[in-house]
C-alpha cells in the first residue's frame, strides 16, 4: 500500500526534485500505449491498484484535475491518497466483476474488502485519456437473496452493443415510470412475463417476487420512492442508473444495473447508499 502512496505522491509532484523527470516518463509511456490500453481497462487497472500498490494505474488520474464525489473523500489526487493510506496494511480486496464504456465515462460493478465488505458501483470520466472525476456507491455485503443470488453473480456477457441507445431509452423509461411516479398499471410492459432475475439482498426472483415484497413493506408504512434520475449510462444490454430518493424515512443515493433482454428488463443488481449529512463532507461536490 505504501507504493501507491508513493506513486500519487509522484504524480502529484511533491517531495523529490525527480518528481518532473518521472512524470514526463510515465506521460511518454502513455502516449506509447495510447491505442493499446482502453479506458475501461485503465480503471480496473485502477481499482486494483488499491489491492496490489501497483504505482503505475495511479499516473491514470489527471493530478492537477480530480473532482471527487464520494463525500467521505477529500478533493483531488491527495484525498485519493489520504483515503488509501488510512486502510489498514494489506486488508483491501477489489474484484471488479463487470466493467462497461459510455462515451467519456466508464463504470464498474465491485466486490470490495474496503473497510469491511461492500459492493460498489464507481463511475469515472476521462478527458484526453486521464480520469478526471469519480462518483460511487457503496453498500456492506449482503447474504444471498431468497433466490440465493448475490449482489455481485449473475450474467457478465456483454452483447447488444447496437442497441445501446435503446436500451438506455427502455431502462430511463421504466425507472421514470414505476420508481419516479409510481405508475404501476405500466409494470408489466417492460417484463417479459413473469421472468426476471433479481440480485437486491431483500427480493427473489420473478416480477411477482418484486410486488409481494413492495407490497409487504407497505403494508409496514416503509415505501420505496425515487426523486430524480441524475444519470444514465449504459453499454449493449447493460444499463447504470443513478437517482436518489427515499426508502422509508432515509434518503437515499441509488444505483441500479440492469441488463436488457429483446427489449424487457431480465435481470437487475442495485447499491443503496444512505446521503452523507452535509456537516460530514470531505468534499464540496455533491454526490451527484
Amino acid at each position: 500500500m505504501n507504493k501507491i502512496i508513493l506513486g500519487a505522491t509522484i504524480i502529484l509532484g511533491v517531495g523529490l526534485s525527480s518528481c518532473s523527470t518521472s512524470r514526463n516518463s510515465i506521460s511518454n509511456s502513455e502516449k506509447g500505449n495510447k491505442m493499446e490500453i482502453s479506458n475501461k481497462e485503465k480503471v480496473v487497472s485502477l481499482l486494483k491498484s488499491i489491492e496490489t500498490g501497483a504505482i503505475e494505474p495511479v499516473s491514470y488520474i489527471n493530478p492537477n484535475k480530480y473532482i471527487q464525489h464520494n463525500l467521505g473523500v477529500a478533493d483531488g489526487l491527495a484525498g485519493f491518497g489520504a483515503l488509501l493510506q488510512a486502510l489498514p496494511p494489506n486488508s483491501a480486496k477489489v474484484n471488479t466483476v463487470r466493467a462497461f464504456q459510455d462515451g467519456d465515462f466508464v463504470f464498474t460493478h465491485t466486490e470490495y474488502n474496503f473497510f469491511g465488505p461492500k459492493i460498489g458501483f464507481d463511475i469515472f470520466r476521462f478527458e484526453d485519456g486521464k480520469i478526471v472525476e469519480h462518483w460511487d456507491n457503496l453498500q456492506e455485503t449482503a447474504k444471498p437473496n431468497p433466490s440465493g443470488h448475490t449482489m455481485i453473480d449473475g450474467t457478465t456477457e456483454l452483447k447488444d452493443l447496437n442497441r445501446t441507445e435503446a436500451n438506455k431509452n427502455l431502462v430511463r423509461a421504466f425507472v421514470d415510470d414505476i420508481l419516479v411516479n409510481g405508475r404501476m398499471e405500466k409494470l408489466a410492459g417492460y417484463y417479459d412475463g413473469d421472468n426476471y432475475i433479481q440480485h437486491n439482498p431483500m427480493i427473489p426472483d420473478k416480477v411477482s417476487g418484486l410486488g409481494a415484497v413492495l407490497g409487504e413493506l407497505a403494508k409496514q408504512g416503509i415505501f420505496l420512492k425515487y426523486d430524480k434520475i441524475h444519470r444514465v449510462l449504459g453499454q449493449g444490454n447493460f444499463v447504470l442508473v443513478v437517482s436518489e430518493g427515499h426508502f422509508g424515512k432515509d434518503h437515499n443515493a441509488f444505483y441500479d444495473l440492469f441488463r436488457v433482454e429483446n427489449g424487457k428488463i431480465a435481470e437487475h443488481w442495485d447499491v443503496i447508499e444512505k446521503m452523507t449529512p452535509k456537516e460530514n463532507w470531505k468534499n464540496n461536490n455533491g454526490k451527484f
